[in-house]
């Protein structure tokens, strides 16, 4: 997993300029289903208008599911309680592809 939290905090720094860190940011907490939920603000970073098609994924167990969008500039994701990097995971991707995205 260290390296997706390697990636995270990468993406996070690279978006921190004296300003998007005092009102944005990355949050990440616990639900009781249980499991984790993820909102990324993208209000001022390059993935700020970049399209995202929602995921929404449901396996065998009641525990291992993952779902995302953006809505209102922000990406939001909720996975079971062992998904969290696979989560992780899917907003990395998107990001990365989308690099070259700034507008």
């Amino acid at each position: 997993m260290s390296d997706v939290l390697t990636r995270l905090q990468q993406w996070y720094f690279a978006n921190c300029d004296g300003d998007w860190e005092h009102t944005y940011g990355v949050h990440i907490e616990n639900i009781d289903n249980p499991g984790w939920l993820l909102a990324v603000q993208l209000t001022h970073t390059y993935l700020e208008a970049v399209a995202f098609s929602e995921v929404k994924v449901q396996r065998a167990s009641e525990n291992d599911w993952l779902q995302c969008r953006v809505e209102d500039r922000e990406f939001k994701g909720a996975c079971g309680p062992l998904n969290l990097e696979e989560l992780l995971s899917v907003f990395l991707k998107w990001a990365d592809e989308n690099i070259g995205s700034a507008g």
